[in-house]
């Protein structure tokens, strides 16, 4: 064999088991190599911009006006996660979003995308897809 199809190889099996350690885990995203995610993922950061979520909670999560996103959804379950993103925390300054069609539709990915940056496994910065 030559080092080329070896070092293919290679990739091919870490990418299939950084894949399968999240999976292993319960992760609710696929990453590798911090920024390569699988398409709900990437669905779920689109949903990120384009609701502007950074003006408040930091272009890298890491909190503003609202709390850091890294640290709340170390603690926080999925359903308090939806619930405080739906019905708004009005009192601390958190509008709800249960009119955003976008939003709605995706706030499963928006959860796992920002459960992926608290977790540590995606890095700030621009998603691209898991080459298969």
């Amino acid at each position: 064999m030559n080092t080329r199809v070896i070092r293919a190889a290679i990739g091919a099996a870490f990418l299939l088991a950084a894949i399968g350690a999240a999976e292993a885990e319960g992760a609710p995203y696929k990453v590798v190599d911090g920024n390569k995610v699988d398409s709900n993922t990437i669905k779920g950061w689109r949903t990120w911009r384009a609701m502007a979520c950074e003006r408040c909670h930091g272009a890298n999560q890491e909190g503003l006006v609202g709390p850091s996103l890294i640290e709340s959804l170390k603690v926080l379950s999925k359903d308090d996660f939806k619930k405080t993103v739906l019905q708004g925390r009005v009192e601390k300054g958190m509008p709800n979003f249960d009119g955003s069609k976008q939003l709605v539709d995706n706030i499963d990915y928006l959860y796992a995308y920002l459960k992926g940056r608290s977790d540590g496994n995606i890095k700030p910065g621009h998603m691209h897809p898991i080459e298969k």
